[in-house]
């Protein structure tokens, strides 16, 4: 399809990643989004925006929607038939707005969401999305009656945290955090249900609600990375608690936010050293 536009000669693809693959990170897509960016703009089908002088740039609403549309044919390529909201996340971002699903159809909300401060926890247990989603569909045509009510209370769920999300830019009360918590610990048993849990992470959601602190798997499941809230009162003391037993599992745990601007194109003056050094390292 991009021949039409311009001929491309061969190419080099170098990829460097801190991300963990195969962990429920949306590494995939993370891949597919900015492989396909990288493929539209050589080929001349989407402009390049960086302009001299520029560290970084992104490209218009227009071209963003064909990149998430090739992103996600990538995508199932990779897993069969995704969601396709990891794709569009990576594309879009959630630093301004949250990406919202209705089936197939991906939008982006334009409303404010606060950046939350999480602990991010990789089981080191691999999975296979595409082997996860299949069971999941396999459990749906054998018990719809049972199936289907919780996969709408799981799309309840995520519209009541989206809700609760929206109102706290401009209200930042400390009430909103025990929702969050309450609605963390409802999905995660959901998940569970539908076959998606692993004991690695059951054991994860142990761990940290000894120390007072709620966690969800993210991703697939099957393994792969949990996610625990931290308010922003939340000790140091009980974070640092947390971290050392979980490590204790053969686990390895960070501390981060959630809220990134999506697909961009950097200069390479913009690369940190580090970055720099794993490309021409590869």
């Amino acid at each position: 399809v991009c021949l039409c536009f311009r001929d491309v000669p061969s190419v080099d693809i170098l990829v460097w990643s801190e991300l963990p693959t195969g962990a429920g990170l949306g590494s995939s897509a993370a891949y597919a989004v900015c492989l396909a960016a990288a493929l539209l703009t050589a080929c001349g089908a989407i402009s390049c925006p960086l302009k001299e002088g520029e560290s970084t740039a992104r490209w218009t609403e227009e071209e963003l929607t064909l990149i998430n549309s090739w992103a996600f044919q990538g995508e199932r390529v990779i897993h069969g038939n995704p969601s396709g909201v990891d794709n569009a996340v990576g594309t879009w971002g959630i630093a301004g707005g949250t990406v919202k699903e209705r089936g197939k159809e991906m939008s982006l909300v334009a409303s404010r969401v606060p950046m939350l401060r999480i602990l991010l926890t990789n089981t080191k247990v691999p999975r296979s999305t595409k082997v996860l989603v299949a069971g999941v569909k396999e459990k749906i045509l054998k018990f719809p009656a049972i199936m289907n009510p919780v996969l709408d209370s799981i799309d309840a769920i995520s519209q009541e945290c989206q809700s609760v999300l929206e109102a706290m830019p401009a209200n930042p009360s400390p009430e909103y955090y025990p929702v969050l918590e309450e609605l963390f610990d409802i999905n995660q048993h959901h998940l569970n249900v539908i076959g998606v849990g692993h004991p690695s992470l059951d054991r994860l959601c142990c761990v940290t609600a000894s120390h007072g602190l709620h966690s969800k798997l993210t991703g697939a499941g099957g393994g792969g990375c949990g996610i625990t809230l931290l308010r922003p009162d939340t000790s140091p003391l009980a974070v640092e608690a947390a971290k050392r037993d979980l490590c204790a599992c053969g686990f390895e745990c960070w501390e981060t936010n959630i809220g990134a601007p999506g697909v961009t194109l950097h200069s390479s003056s913009s690369l940190n050293a580090e970055v720099l050094h794993a490309l021409s390292e590869s």
